[in-house]
């Protein structure tokens, strides 16, 4: 896993104390009992590309808040965001609840913690 910064790993801490979060199993449990929500990877396309959970949608962080409202038009819609570690996505999730999303929710562990729990990948 990437060493991250002080300042980065400030703004990210500060983050969390307005999200929610859930873990690698939470999200493995949903999609096991088919809860409806969508499971949107942050990620770069090259690591999209090289693997992804499941029924994930790709939305990265450098556009997600230019396109999410015409991809999710619904602002109450539960929308489970992940990326490597769950640090980004933690960025992503506290900006989409400043755009006025009110089921955000981030995926600690993030890509990482899903693969190192030996849960099924896939690729396009």
């Amino acid at each position: 896993m990437a060493k991250h910064t002080p300042g980065f790993l400030a703004i990210v801490n500060d983050a969390k104390t307005r999200i929610q979060e859930c873990s690698v199993r939470d999200v493995k449990h949903w999609l096991d009992a088919a809860e409806s929500f969508h499971l949107i990877d942050v990620r770069e396309e090259s690591e999209w590309s090289r693997g992804h959970l499941p029924c994930s949608e790709h939305l990265g962080k450098g556009i997600i808040e230019r396109d999410v409202e015409a991809r999710y038009p619904d602002k109450s819609a539960k929308l489970v965001l992940y990326c490597g570690g769950g640090y980004r996505s933690a960025l992503a999730a506290d900006n989409l609840q400043k755009m006025g999303y009110t089921n955000v929710i981030s995926m600690d562990g993030g890509f990482s913690g899903w693969k190192d729990a030996g849960f099924e990948l896939a690729k396009d």
